[in-house]
């Protein structure tokens, strides 16, 4: 609760955001169909979509318009593979045990702030080292203390001792606090009782990391770390408490355990072989790939001395990743939009759509795995994902047609969640 204090008498942007009932768009994309609606009047109530319509100048209303005539206008954004709530990533790595929560707090409060103003108003935080601070986090945006995007969180990684969710690489005699360890277990037995205990302290879903990871010392990207059983307990613990499991999978081995064992997503999916793509397109588990991290790893690593082991495995793995996106696409996998931010700054986001185009996507096809898709992935298309009467109003204004230039989208101009104005940095 002091936590909250301080971020509400910090950051008091969000008491700024304007309550929105009318909002006159020159183009609406509807995400579901590709179609391009022309000046359409979009009424809001309460939080909610209530109708859209051809604008008529004749309408007589007193009520105040969003003009947003000269924009194009989307749903809002949406990114399944994010880290709001951790200390960004760095040649350090002890930095996250460097830290202490009420800094973590504010972090997370601007990069909560950064995606949102970037048009992304939903994100899966699929994981944090301090435990439980992304729920902390969540619950601050709900109850209005500071501005950010709809979260659905994961409380901590489900990993083995000095797997790929915990902090390693640490000089000796380091000792990791509990509090950075809430998930880890071993066996079948360990892993129900962890997954139980996230979900009692407010995770939306769980994260297991299936294989060794690109950025934590000491594992191998390729390397199964869980084994089937292993994944399938944490599936089944969380059905029977109504939530569901995402996996951090790089080899073709823990994907397909992961597939096999019911999760509802591969994360990063690097070192997918056939098998594991056509696995992955029969059981319909969505794909979130990062595929423009790689990118960033090598440049923004080689800069600031990354180590050479992270380095490495990023070269191993990011154009590899992007040939299996190509084949996953091809084959007809169910793509969600992640991009593992934390690891890049926030709020640049929407970099990404411009990878997943040349990479085999449609404009319309990004733009749908950022939107329609991931509430499919979330389980909440009733509720968000595109604009239609009754579903949230989460709208984002851009400065041209993202289905003509994806890269439309990262020219934000507007952004309106649960029917409300979010100031915008030039604001």
């Amino acid at each position: 609760m002091l936590l909250m204090a301080m971020l509400g008498a910090a950051m008091p942007a969000v008491s700024l955001a304007a309550t929105i009932e009318r909002i006159r768009a020159g183009t609406l994309v509807d995400v579901e169909t590709g179609a391009l609606l022309r000046d359409q009047h979009i009424v809001l109530r309460g939080g909610s979509i209530v109708s859209i319509a051809p604008w008529d100048d004749s309408t007589r209303d007193a009520r105040p318009v969003l003009d947003w005539s000269a924009h194009v206008v989307v749903p809002g954004l949406m990114d399944m593979h994010t880290h709001l709530a951790d200390e960004g990533q760095s040649a350090d790595p002890a930095a996250p045990l460097n830290s202490h929560p009420a800094r973590d707090a504010f972090i997370g409060a601007r990069n909560a702030r950064d995606t949102l103003q970037a048009g992304f108003t939903t994100v899966r935080d699929v994981g944090v080292y301090r435990g439980f601070a992304d729920v902390a986090l969540r619950d601050a945006i709900n109850a209005g203390l500071i501005p950010g995007p709809r979260m659905f969180v994961a409380g901590a990684y489900i990993t083995i001792p000095q797997g790929g969710g915990e902090i390693t690489g640490l000089a000796k005699g380091v000792k990791v606090p509990e509090e950075f360890r809430r998930g880890v277990a071993r066996g079948p037995k360990q892993v129900r009782v962890k997954v139980n205990a996230l979900i009692d302290h407010g995770a939306d879903f769980i994260k297991v990391i299936a294989t060794g990871a690109v950025l934590t010392a000491g594992t191998e990207p390729g390397e199964s770390e869980y084994s089937e059983a292993e994944i399938r307990a944490a599936v089944d613990a969380a059905a029977r408490r109504g939530k569901f499991v995402t996996a951090h999978a790089h080899g073709a081995e823990g994907i397909k355990y992961a597939v096999r064992a019911g999760v509802r997503s591969i994360e990063h999916g690097s070192l997918m072989d056939d098998e594991a793509i056509a696995m992955m397109k029969a059981a319909g588990t969505w794909l979130v790939a990062d595929i423009y991290n790689g990118d960033y790893i090598d440049r923004v690593g080689r800069r600031d001395g990354w180590s050479e082991e992270i380095l490495r495995k990023n070269l191993e793995t990011t154009e590899t990743q992007r040939a299996g996106f190509r084949k996953a696409v091809a084959a007809g996998v169910r793509i969600a939009y992640g991009t593992d931010s934390g690891v890049y700054p926030h709020g640049d986001n929407a970099l990404q759509f411009a990878y997943m185009v040349r990479h085999g996507l449609t404009p319309l096809q990004a733009l749908q795995s950022a939107t329609i898709e991931s509430a499919r992935l979330l389980g909440k298309e009733a509720e968000l994902g595109s604009i239609k009467p009754g579903k949230a109003a989460d709208l984002v204004a851009v400065a041209c047609n993202p289905l003509a230039d994806i890269e439309c989208l990262r020219q934000v101009r507007g952004v309106v969640k649960a029917g409300r104005s979010i100031p915008l940095e030039a604001d």
